[in-house]
């Protein structure tokens, strides 16, 4: 898919149009810290404060890693005119690709300390997101009122981890974002007047956990925690300190690890999965342990959500309204509003009546861990550049896609280099769900005489006695 120019990503329905930064309430409950509920008049008022202490850049690459910051941060550069950079692969080296691509570029971060040693290591200014703490604004004097952006704006850049091993960034537009969520928020039922708290594991700086955990409270009936949430305790307690009726956004992986855990939950109305592909019988044992409704949504950081279906209940998907789909042979194409020509997605799949569609499978070589994707090419090309490799791949587990903490193998060829050396530099390119959980050293890789690398090549030679 090819990435819009920032000069085209206007629409002619929303040259004109300004669209408020939130359409709720004062007194409506956005985000909750741990127990403690955080009222859209707060949010505003800290919005106000935040966007007085940015510098006057055009481009933040927010790392918040609390999602109430994250937004604050989000919402106060958007409002002082800034597109945010939003990457989920938070290693030096992708910052620091990030700064020599746009050298105007600072970031934002919510930890003092990570800030000071980031700053420090990448040479990017470093601000952090205030206030570190949220103290209830003012009785007295007038509520904020929530500031308006124009539809054409440029609110954010969310880049791909890169099918080729170099990311994409797409631009999106805020009148965009806004109907995306918009759709989304109606395909869901959070558009009434019950406010739905959701609790999500996917990362605010990923485009699937930035429309359900962050766009879409603006927008609709819903609140969003703030806290962290990796392991399954987190997602348990999160989910007792929110108010029902509950939503668990998640992955097919931390869902599998949250079921091999097998924690009480409260009452969960329904969850969502996103990112990868998940099994009916997953989602059937989610539905009948927690008494819940298990849903995935399916989209492309290139157009954000576009489709659900529940999962036991087959394999068609549902288009959101607003969303039209064409088909050329099994190659499909989208069209959502706001964005300037239809995109092509990277799966096949065969049209079903005016707005469903089956899929048929991925066109690349994506591996998909931890609610994070990446190209096993782009991961074998970042191996081999290392200095000292003559030779290395990375190698996928049968289990990865089933054993949740299953990692990948890494067989290299570099007389001169050990196993950990190759691990350091691996570390610095590279984000820890995609670190490998051996590096094999070998004399040779079984390449065929063509080159290529079988599948059950590499498994003989990981069930050798090898050195590693």
């Amino acid at each position: 898919m090819t990435e819009h120019p920032a000069a085209a990503a206007s629409s002619e329905a929303s040259d004109a149009a300004r669209l408020p930064l939130t359409l709720r309430q004062h007194d409506d409950i956005l985000f909750w810290r741990g127990a403690e509920p955080v009222m859209c008049v707060q949010f505003l008022s800290h919005v106000a404060e935040a966007a007085e202490a940015l510098p006057p850049r055009r481009h933040a690459i927010n790392l918040c890693q609390d999602r109430y910051r994250f937004l604050v941060g989000f919402a106060a550069a958007l409002v002082r005119g800034q597109v945010s950079l939003l990457s989920s692969d938070r290693s030096p080296h992708r910052l620091r690709q990030l700064a020599d691509r746009y050298p105007d570029a600072y970031v934002l971060h919510d930890d003092p300390d990570c800030a000071a040693t980031a700053a420090t290591s990448s040479g990017v200014e470093h601000v952090v997101v205030a206030p570190v703490r949220l103290p209830r604004p003012a009785e007295s004097g007038t509520p904020p009122a929530a500031p308006s952006i124009p539809g054409e704006q440029i609110a954010a850049i969310v880049f791909t981890s890169g099918s080729t091993g170099e990311p994409v960034g797409n631009v999106k537009p805020w009148a965009a974002l806004v109907a995306c969520t918009l759709a989304a928020s109606e395909r869901f039922g959070f558009g009434g007047p019950g406010t739905h708290a959701v609790v999500g594991t996917v990362p605010p700086q990923h485009m699937y956990g930035f429309e359900t955990t962050i766009l879409m409270l603006l927008h609709a009936s819903v609140s969003s925690y703030a806290g962290s949430t990796f392991f399954p305790h987190d997602v348990e307690q999160a989910l007792s300190l929110v108010p029902a009726p509950r939503v668990l956004v998640t992955t097919p992986v931390h869902l599998r690890a949250l079921l091999a855990a097998s924690p009480t939950l409260p009452p969960v109305e329904r969850i969502i999965s996103a990112t990868a592909p998940l099994s009916q019988a997953a989602a059937r044992e989610a539905e009948t342990a927690w008494r819940t409704e298990v849903h995935e949504i399916f989209g492309a950081t290139e157009v954000g959500s576009i489709a659900s279906r529940r999962t036991v209940a087959g394999d068609l998907w549902r288009a959101y309204r607003g969303v039209s789909l064409d088909a050329s042979g099994t190659r499909i194409f989208v069209s959502v509003p706001h964005l300037p020509s239809p995109v092509e997605l990277h799966d096949h799949a065969s049209l079903s009546g005016q707005d469903g569609f089956r899929l048929l499978g991925r066109k690349s070589d994506i591996v998909k861990i931890a609610g994070k994707r990446a190209s096993l090419s782009g991961l074998n090309k970042i191996l081999n550049d290392i200095d000292g490799v003559e030779d290395g791949v990375f190698f996928l587990p049968d289990d990865l896609d089933t054993r949740p903490g299953a990692r990948l193998l890494a067989f290299v060829v570099a007389p001169s280099r050990s196993s950990d050396e190759i691990l350091a530099a691996l570390r610095q390119r590279l984000e820890a769900p995609f670190l490998p959980r051996r590096v094999v050293m070998v004399d040779a890789l079984p390449r065929n005489p063509v080159g290529k690398l079988t599948r059950r090549a590499l498994l003989d030679l990981d069930t050798r006695p090898l050195a590693s």
